[in-house]
């Protein structure tokens, strides 16, 4: 595709995400009454603000104009930051971290893979004739063909009695003989064919690479070479371009500054009698009075302020009486009848990115939709775009100067016009709001640098030999073999609460991981996400979701497990040391994780005999700490993993861990698609003698790593290299298996029973059993009561 392809592609795509903006504008005033009509409103919003993200990525991937790839970063990380926030609505309304979408991509028709069609019961009836008519076919044919063989077999017995001399009667033989050889490889084939086709067998050197795929990677590689380029071009070029304009323009820039300020001197004198007070440079001195201004519009607003100063001073006499008690109390019964029609309705909250996006809109709006880039078939940065963008920095650096000339000039003004000497403040009564803000930080103790004297090379190098800085293994999150849950509505339309699938695991992994850690733009405004939890059995695949993030935002991999911690840093002092250097090292070298794995042992409720040398609550008292003290632009998520959290205290645990994602063993469809990749990948090959559903089937229970482990048992290289002769079977796969213990019902139920008592979990079940959430005001109540009853025992 051409690089006019994407820029198409662009535009339609900032057309759907126009329309969208103007809706969501439209709705965010409306209140919904019904819940589930509120879930579908923002569930349609998430589904389409997420195939705007897909197709802004692509164009961001595939565009090489540096200034279109700028403007559409911004747009990208405004996406990014509203499906954060429309997941966040999400989760507070159905109070479950995963969510299906089924019916409403039925309605939108982008169901993945499959679709759903309604027939009448008259069609329906007519297929089913149809069907039951071929199949009585089929079977008289068959029935005939028995019959004419029986014929034909005695035909062959009554010649076989006499010696056959006849050339032709030979020949025909040898004849028949070759025609259903020859029909029988050609039937073969076309059943092959026919299998290719529906997708039941693989196609011909399926696992060799073609040579489209060749060409598409040369192809890639010359277009990043390409947006490099033109990337250094246009940084070159915004130096050049400004140092050009300084010396042609710069001196014209300054002449009409202060022509403007003067005039405005001469205004203000003129309408109040005095000369204006001139504003300082931390103020923003004369910017602020003509930002975006004529100096028309500056005279306009010194009437304006006059008048408004005048009336307030009337009101403010008016103002004497107090309110009397009556009036209060109506107001408080209006404000209460308002609470109690504002808790039966739906509304979306007030959304960080919609503002920037919006603006961002404008600015394509203006720039580029109706933009003639006839001239530019390179696709090299715009001159003129840069031109007028430095211009305004070159004016704002100019103001600077020209401010410092004009301050002066209004004091020589002053001391000729009214003969008024500005006497030299001294500076602690200069501004005094700013030492009111000083005397109030001095009571606030500032955290101490217990490495001060070090750089961050000498920390980071200790930490590595230390062993709590780890290289992360390269894993790609796409490498999460999974499939998608397509009953998941359906299930809960009838109360069955489905487990979540693979791939909305893999998804939450990017929501609350991956589009963070890797926008810092995404990461200060968006719902904060500090610490994430994966909670499973083992062989899910939990470590290595840690280390895809990793991979996927070139974050640093911090090890504090328990176990990985025993020995290092000894006593309190050692601690405080060593978590320290660890999150200093963290924030000056973002995006971090930190890893703690077997979480569950840094909140044992009772520490094993074996383990109590270990010392494995270090962490207990500081994680809660160390949460407080990350902002939200500390691009640093804390992961736990752990196969037994019912072994830690729950308070506790919950209370560290702001988000726990529940990684379920795969189910059928997920093992079928395991199955297929893993064998591919480790050289094998798909033929018709291995049944891959059927090995699916049998497998129930059994997690990525049981699947993994045994290919790699299986597929040695002799047996990769005897495949060619003797194709793989589903049982050489099944009788490997057979030795290992898979995850039974019992324990996923486990699982799903210590889910339910989190905080999130009994939200849900109070609120599937009518009892409605439960506000902070009443929990409030129930704490205080409860200390009550206390205190009187």
């Amino acid at each position: 595709m051409s690089n006019k392809t994407y820029n198409k592609m662009w535009h339609q795509t900032q057309e759907a995400l126009n329309s969208l903006l103007d809706k969501e504008s439209q709705k965010m005033t409306e209140p919904q009454k019904s819940q589930v009509f509120f879930f579908q409103m923002l569930a349609t919003f998430y589904i389409k603000y997420v195939q705007i993200f897909r197709n802004m990525e692509t164009a961001y991937d595939q565009i090489v104009h540096p200034q279109k790839r700028t403007l559409i970063r911004k747009i990208l990380d405004g996406v990014m930051g509203r499906i954060l926030e429309l997941k966040n609505e999400m989760v507070e309304l159905e109070l479950t971290e995963f969510h299906y979408f089924d019916d409403i991509l039925q309605d939108l028709k982008l169901a993945p893979k499959y679709s759903v069609k309604s027939i009448p019961i008259e069609e329906a009836v007519k297929w089913i004739q149809i069907a039951e008519r071929a199949r009585q076919g089929r079977l008289r044919a068959l029935f005939m063909k028995q019959i004419y063989l029986q014929e034909y077999r005695a035909k062959l017995s009554k010649v076989a009695g006499k010696k056959v001399t006849d050339t032709r009667a030979a020949a025909l033989c040898i004849q028949k003989v070759w025609r259903g050889f020859h029909q029988y490889r050609r039937t073969e084939k076309e059943r092959e064919e026919e299998m290719i086709f529906l997708g039941m067998d693989p196609p011909p050197l399926f696992n060799e690479v073609s040579t489209t795929i060749i060409q598409a990677e040369r192809v890639n590689r010359l277009r990043e070479e390409l947006q490099i380029k033109h990337e250094e071009n246009y940084k070159e070029a915004l130096v050049t371009i400004k140092d050009n304009l300084k010396l042609t323009e710069g001196p014209d820039i300054k002449e009409s500054l202060q022509d403007q300020i003067r005039h405005w001197f001469i205004e203000c004198r003129n309408l109040t009698g005095t000369f204006p007070d001139y504003p300082d440079e931390e103020e923003g001195g004369s910017a602020i009075i003509f930002s975006n201004k004529t100096p028309q519009q500056v005279i306009d607003e010194i009437i304006a302020n006059q008048e408004e100063e005048e009336k307030s001073r009337k009101k403010k006499k008016e103002k004497g009486k107090k309110p009397n008690k009556a009036t209060k109390e109506k107001e408080r019964k209006v404000t209460k009848e308002k609470s109690k029609e504002e808790e039966v309705e739906w509304k979306m909250s007030p959304s960080v990115f919609l503002h920037t996006m919006e603006e961002e809109n404008n600015l394509y709006k203006d720039m580029w939709m109706n933009k003639d880039e006839s001239w530019n078939f390179l696709q090299d940065y715009d001159p003129e775009l840069i031109k007028e963008e430095k211009r305004r920095e070159l004016e704002s650096e100019l103001r600077v100067q020209v401010d410092e000339l004009m301050r002066q000039e209004l004091k020589n003004l002053k001391l000729a016009v009214n003969r008024e000497k500005e006497y030299p403040v001294k500076p602690g009564k200069k501004k005094g709001k700013k030492n009111k803000g000083k005397k109030g930080k001095r009571g606030k103790k500032k955290d101490k640098d217990l490495t001060a004297d070090r750089s961050i090379e000498s920390l980071y190098k200790e930490l590595v030999e230390e062993g709590l800085l780890i290289q992360a293994l390269k894993v790609k999150l796409s490498d999460y073999i999974g499939e998608y849950s397509y009953l998941g509505t359906t299930l809960r339309q009838v109360s069955i609460e489905p487990m979540p699938s693979l791939l909305d695991v893999r998804q939450l992994i990017t929501l609350y991981g991956i589009l963070p850690l890797g926008s810092a733009a995404v990461h200060e405004k968006a719902p904060l996400v500090k610490s994430l939890l994966l909670v499973g059995p083992s062989g899910v695949g939990k470590k290595m979701l840690v280390h895809a993030i990793c991979t996927e935002t070139g974050a640093n991999l911090f090890n504090l497990s328990s176990h990985n911690i025993a020995g290092k840093y000894p006593g309190k002092s050692g601690l405080q040391m060593m978590l320290h250097v660890v999150f200093k090292v963290a924030r000056e070298l973002q995006p971090s994780v930190v890893w703690i794995d077997d979480t569950e042992k840094t909140f044992y409720k009772k520490v094993p005999n074996a383990e109590k040398m270990n010392e494995p609550k270090r962490l207990k008292k500081q994680l809660p700490k160390i949460l407080k003290l990350l902002k939200p632009d500390d691009r640093i998520l804390i992961v736990g993993t752990t196969q037994r959290p019912f072994d830690a205290e729950l308070q506790s645990f919950c209370k560290v861990y702001q988000k726990i994602i529940l990684v379920p063993r795969p189910d059928y469809a997920s093992r079928y698609v395991l199955w297929k990749q893993i064998i591919q990948r480790h050289g094998g090959v798909l033929s018709k003698t291995l049944n891959v559903s059927c090995l699916a089937k049998v497998t129930d229970g059994f997690t990525q790593g049981h699947i993994v482990k045994v290919v790699k048992d299986v597929l040695t290289d002799r047996r990769i290299r005897q495949q060619t002769h003797k194709p793989l079977t589903a049982g050489e796969f099944t009788a490997a298996i057979t030795s290992m213990n898979p995850v039974y019902k019992e324990e996923e139920e486990s699982f799903k029973s210590w889910y339910a008592k989190t905080p999130l979990g009994k939200r849900r079940a109070l609120a599937l059993t009518g009892g409605g959430q439960e506000k902070p005001k009443d929990k409030e109540k129930k704490t205080e009561k409860g200390k009550k009853e206390k205190k009187r025992k």
